[in-house]
């Protein structure tokens, strides 16, 4: 028994635990690591196994293994200089690779010397007969072609001596020498000729662990010549197929070196077989890493990687897959497709999209992350809403999601299949705004269109309208669309006679509609007209519950925009975005999350906190000499001790401004609009500051 300690608790850590923990000959006496709550640890805790953060205080005369999992060279030259003797030390590198191979049960037997679980190397699929043997002498596995060959059920077999099973057998003399013999002639019992090479299995140390052999039956090996013989044919057709092909095909050897490419190639590439055979595999790449490389590395398929190849920088998509013939890397194959008009056309499609977009509704419910009870009140009573043809008034935040509740909305009413028309009464001129959302009449204005437009209303008949920002119209503009709201008609612009359309409106603000309506800034009767089925989107600070799952989705909608591979977020990172306050919401997550990704290394799979970018809060400048932050605790939760101190800097600020809430909004870095939300959440008014 052989005692290991393992330096490193993270994902390759863990994973060498948990295989080292299988095995016999192994034992785990340790397991290190600077971070306590790394998932090795917690896992080595759990099955009584000691645990440290220092590696010194563990690395005692009896540790005979040191698997360095870190990957930290300096943590490996550490190891290096403070081990003794007899003590070996496996780099993480070799560490990771070991457990690859242990997992994908494809090495070959001859590299099964410094592995501990033979048994699990060994496909039952193969046609060799396997017999492995322990130290003394007992068979310990067979697999299915030895059962074939022995005439014996496996179970009949194990523990059992070996000569009891092949009395002719040589491996308990293989225990002795400790030497293999290769290519050795046998009769068995029943009698069958075999050719079986013995080989004795030595671990860590020199310790003989047991032995195993490789046997054929010598009918198989006929068989074999007989397909040796058709070999030339099937290699004959197979290069036709290769050269017909209209997908560009490259072939390369173990080494990297070129071996084949076809017409395809050429053509697509523009370099021919000279430029290619012989060279290295990335001789054809003009952008991009080699996938032939790749994939001779890591010995497994890499689909749909894009690059560009050849002198013309041709833009491609590849698939590699690895050649392995007998359990050995001979090479990989890679097939090439031409993307470089997809792309054009994929291209004009996106800009054609652009300009349609405001005909279109992308998202339906599955879309919208709720787990929060806050989120899930909205989303029922979207869903209700979408089933009747009720005026729905989105209310919340900004960047908390009412456009995507507008889209969903629409895609679940039985309007679906009609005109999705968005539409930023903040974004859109007071000048022409009337005549977008009505259209207009031929002479109307100068300028106008001969015949004259359709406007936006007309263009939505049958379908829904989304007026996002409604707050922000004049009050002759929420007179009109009044109109609209009570005869379901609209007149355009220079004309008299009014046109009937029908359509579902969805509107959408972050003003505050009753203090407008008080302030005289928006009709009352217009509130109740839009007030039939108000639906309040709760910022991200009071769902912190969706934030894993957005996270979570947002990872994989920004795989698909910047072309990468991440799987998630560290522990320590979503703990740092928890005690965030997201002013900006889900809109400035999604940032958030973008940013993180873009400083990620290709080869990184995880957002880590050194990937977050540092976030301050909302402030501009320095804070007003009147706002005192006078921090106490009376015992409330913490949601409700920040809404206190909120409300007291909230005071402060527009006391200090005069109540000027522009300058207000400009000091806190916050929207006017955003101010009037957080106002008349505090219930803060100028005569309560009096």
């Amino acid at each position: 028994m052989r005692d290991v300690l393992i330096v490193g608790a993270g994902k390759g850590g863990t994973a060498l635990l948990k295989l080292l923990s299988q095995t016999d000959m192994l034992e785990v006496k340790g397991i290190v690591d600077i971070d306590r709550t790394a998932p090795g640890i917690r896992l080595a805790k759990e099955w009584g196994i000691p645990t440290g953060v220092d590696f010194k205080k563990m690395m005692g005369s009896h540790i005979d293994i040191i698997v360095e999992a870190t990957g930290s060279e300096s943590v490996l030259q550490e190891i290096m200089e403070c081990r003794h003797d007899h003590c070996v030390v496996i780099p993480g590198s070799v560490a990771f690779i070991t457990a690859q191979l242990l997992d994908e049960k494809e090495t070959l037997l001859t590299e099964l010397k410094n592995q501990t679980k033979t048994r699990e190397l060994i496909l039952n699929a193969i046609h060799d007969g396997m017999i492995v043997i322990d130290n003394q002498a007992k068979i310990t596995f067979v697999n299915r072609s030895a059962e074939k060959i022995l005439g014996y059920k496996q179970e009949d077999m194990l523990n059992k001596p070996v000569e009891d099973v092949i009395p002719a057998t040589r491996l308990p003399h293989v225990l002795k020498i400790r030497r293999k013999e290769v290519n050795q002639k046998l009769v068995l019992e029943n009698g069958k000729k075999v050719i079986t090479t013995r080989i004795p299995i030595i671990g860590p140390g020199g310790n003989l662990m047991g032995a195993f052999a490789v046997f054929k039956d010598v009918t198989e090996i006929v068989n074999l010549a007989e397909e040796i013989t058709d070999l030339k044919e099937v290699k004959t057709m197979l290069e036709a197929i290769i050269q017909s092909s209209d997908e560009a095909i490259s072939v390369v050897d173990e080494n990297g070196k070129g071996l084949m490419v076809n017409p395809a190639y050429t053509r697509i590439t523009g370099l021919s077989e000279k430029d290619v055979i012989g060279k290295p595999a990335t001789a054809d790449i003009s952008e991009g890493e080699s996938m032939h490389m790749k994939v001779l590395q890591t010995r497994r398929p890499v689909r749909g990687a894009r690059m560009k190849v050849g002198p013309a920088k041709k833009e491609v998509i590849v698939n590699v897959a690895p050649v392995i013939v007998d359990g050995k890397l001979k090479g990989s194959v890679g097939v090439i497709h031409d993307v470089s008009e997809i792309s054009d056309l994929t291209n004009e499609l996106k800009r054609a999209r652009q300009i349609i977009r405001n005909l279109e509704a992308k998202y339906t419910f599955d879309d919208i992350i709720a787990t929060s009870p806050e989120m899930n009140v909205a989303l029922e009573q979207a869903k209700v809403g979408a089933r009747t043809p009720a005026t729905v008034l989105l209310r919340g935040e900004s960047g908390t999601g009412k456009e995507l509740f507008a889209h969903a909305i629409h895609n679940e009413s039985d309007r679906r299949y009609n005109k999705f028309i968005r539409v930023n009464c903040a974004a859109i001129a007071e000048s022409i705004l009337e005549s977008e959302l009505f259209g207009y009449e031929e002479g109307a204005f100068s300028g106008a269109r001969q015949g004259g437009k359709r406007g936006l209303f007309e263009e939505a008949n049958h379908g829904s309208i989304f007026l996002d920002e409604i707050g922000e119209l004049s009050l002759n503009m929420q007179a009109k669309l009044l109109r609209v709201l009570q005869e379901n008609e609209i007149v355009r612009v220079g004309g008299t006679k009014p046109v009937s359309i029908d359509v579902r409106i969805i509107a959408a603000t972050n003003v505050n509609l009753e203090k407008a309506i008080m302030k005289g800034e928006f009709r009352e009767d217009l509130y109740y007209r839009l007030n039939r089925l108000p639906i309040y989107i709760p910022p991200l600070r009071e769902r912190p519950e969706d934030l894993p799952f957005l996270i979570e989705h947002l990872i994989q909608k920004l795989n698909q925009d910047y072309g990468r591979n991440v799987k998630g977020i560290s522990d320590d990172a979503l703990n740092y975005l928890k005690q965030y306050h997201f002013p900006g919401n889900v809109r400035e997550l999604e940032n958030i999350i973008g940013r993180a990704m873009i400083y990620m290394y290709n080869h990184e799979e995880a957002i880590q906190l050194k990937h977050i970018p540092e976030l301050k809060p909302q402030t501009n400048g320095e804070q007003p000499s009147s706002v005192e932050p006078q921090l106490s605790w009376e015992g409330e939760s913490l949601q409700a001790a920040l809404d206190r101190y909120e409300r007291k800097i909230l005071l402060a600020a527009l006391e200090q401004n005069h109540f000027n809430k522009t300058e207000t909004a400009r000091q806190l870095n916050i929207s006017v609009r955003n101010l009037y939300y957080k106002m008349d959440k505090h219930k803060i008014d100028k005569d309560s500051m009096q």
